[in-house]
């Protein structure tokens, strides 16, 4: 376990975690801002993706487990990701659609912001989002975020405007 909160706990993701993974990943409701669900080959790469950062850094997104459950219900972690001219470390997360709006998403991310500037000594964190994707604003928005700066992305053919919502230590 890398992190829990109240009604969360927080692991690295392993190859076992595929089907669960393909329930977010495969979703085209979930995936709109991404243009579209993954298929099984992008969900794998997505996993190895994950395990790879994990031995890079020690951080990526990691399994969103309910505790109350036991069940994968989404992925939430910390990245470094491309912008403009630089690198930046990034909070990102994507649950599965029955878990939306129940406050979980924002739970995990708060608690991704601390393990940022707690563990891995951060002075600014950020959530890289799609300027259509409202949902996801609102969690940065909560999170204690502001947006600071945009960027056209081109991804799957398409020029896709993000903001970066950023928070400092």
């Amino acid at each position: 376990m890398i992190l829990e909160t109240e009604r969360l706990y927080l692991r690295e993701m392993e190859q076992t975690d595929f089907e669960a993974l393909c329930k977010i990943l495969q979703d085209e409701q979930t995936m709109y801002a991404y243009e579209g669900a993954f298929n099984d080959d992008e969900v794998h790469e997505w996993l190895d993706r994950q395990i790879a950062r994990y031995q890079k850094w020690g951080f990526g997104l990691w399994a969103v487990v309910l505790k109350e459950t036991d069940e994968m219900i989404g992925q939430c972690g910390l990245t470094m990701q491309p912008w403009k001219e630089t690198e930046v470390l990034e909070i990102g997360y994507l649950l599965q659609r029955p878990y939306w709006h129940k406050g979980y998403a924002t739970e995990a991310a708060k608690a991704c912001k601390q393990y940022a500037f707690e563990k891995l000594g951060a002075t600014e964190v950020c959530s890289i989002i799609r300027d259509t994707n409202t949902a996801s604003q609102n969690v940065a928005i909560r999170n204690g975020m502001a947006i600071k700066d945009r960027w056209v992305k081109h991804y799957r053919g398409k020029d896709m405007p993000h903001d970066r919502y950023v928070v400092y230590r």
